[in-house]
């Protein structure tokens, strides 16, 4: 391939990836991170958005140029001349891919296992999910009960799901982490918040007609107003 060619491709590339970069950053795509494990998320995702970037620049360039350089004239009905496929072309369009998948994984695999891995004295709260209701009760402060889940900030905290009926999902945005409630299993979900604040926590699995008001609140305290509403009586 010639010089000016070469260029010519980079430029279409260099072009295409500036458009895919500005698509991806100028919005604001993601809600606000409120969890010590959404910026690790957050993180695979602006790690796989950047691959995505770079594969859509070659491939775009590739097309244009194609299109630009080799289209045939509108009364051109012959075929293309018989050519035999490029060997180091289709090694390199394998391994390439084949090593971002492999990088991905990878970085995947690292960051839930961190995100996984709860830390010393986690808050243990148990989290039921019901038609169309959520509710909460925390083991350690004599399974005192609320309709809203109250964490202290900077701990961390291990959810246990309880589904009583049907499938139910545990998704709040600034935590980034979702769990699927499914009856007769117990998963866990740890979470260490970081930003004091009120949340909404959604139910994401399809359960039934009021499945789109089984809407609850996560309130994110500072540790001693935790302990304050954690030892009160009456259940709030």
């Amino acid at each position: 391939m010639r010089r000016g060619s070469i260029v010519q491709l980079i430029v279409i590339g260099v072009l295409a990836g500036a458009v895919a970069s500005a698509v991806a950053l100028i919005p604001d795509w993601l809600p606000s991170s409120a969890s010590r494990e959404a910026g690790r998320i957050d993180f695979v995702f602006w790690f796989v958005t950047g691959i995505c970037i770079f594969v859509f620049s070659i491939v775009a360039a590739v097309t244009v140029y194609a299109v630009w350089k080799f289209r045939v004239k509108p009364d051109d009905d012959s075929d293309g001349p018989p050519i035999h496929g490029h060997t180091g072309l289709e090694i390199l369009w394998t391994a390439v891919p084949t090593l971002l998948v492999t990088a991905i994984a990878i970085v995947s695999a690292i960051v839930l296992a961190k995100d996984d891995a709860a830390g010393a004295n986690p808050l243990r709260v148990n989290v039921y999910a019901q038609q169309f209701f959520w509710s909460f009760d925390y083991p350690s402060y004599g399974n005192k009960s609320s309709a809203v889940l109250r964490l202290p900030v900077d701990r961390s905290v291990v959810l246990t799901m309880h589904a009583k009926d049907v499938l139910h999902s545990f998704w709040v945005p600034e935590f980034r982490q979702k769990q699927d409630l499914v009856p007769g299993l117990q998963p866990t979900l740890h979470i260490t918040p970081n930003k004091v604040g009120t949340y909404s926590l959604i139910c994401t699995e399809l359960c039934g007609l009021g499945h789109a008001l089984m809407r609850s609140r996560v309130v994110v305290m500072e540790p001693q107003a935790f302990e304050t509403w954690a030892q009160k009586k009456a259940s709030s």
